[in-house]
């Protein structure tokens, strides 16, 4: 944990950035990066019947480290997103609750 699912990247473009990104966040979230988890979703945007580009799209699934944590953690997430060539991110983040997140069917 904290689990990174990215919509709307061509998965060469996370692989690249995987490694630096992930460097950065260790520093910032405090957690070793085997505790992360990057997934790279490739989607098919759709409007009015035709498939469509669209901006990347990254949710963030983890316990809550606080707004300024989870603000250093969007801002390191855009700006290796931007490195690769994409102008827009759009980020959320999803709090889990320890009681509710078990690993082997035991809870936090």
């Amino acid at each position: 944990m904290p689990h990174i699912i990215i919509k709307g990247m061509k998965t060469v473009d996370v692989k690249t950035i995987s490694r630096a990104m992930i460097d950065e966040l260790e520093v910032i979230v405090g957690c070793p990066r085997e505790y992360f988890t990057l997934e790279a979703v490739e989607t098919n945007f759709i409007s009015d019947g035709e498939q469509i580009v669209k901006d990347p799209f990254v949710q963030v699934n983890w316990f809550d480290r606080g707004q300024e944590v989870q603000d250093k953690t969007a801002g390191a997430i855009t700006k290796h997103i931007c490195i690769a060539g994409y102008k827009n991110v759009e980020l959320f983040f999803i709090m889990l609750e320890k009681n509710n997140y078990y690993e082997n069917g035991i809870h936090f």
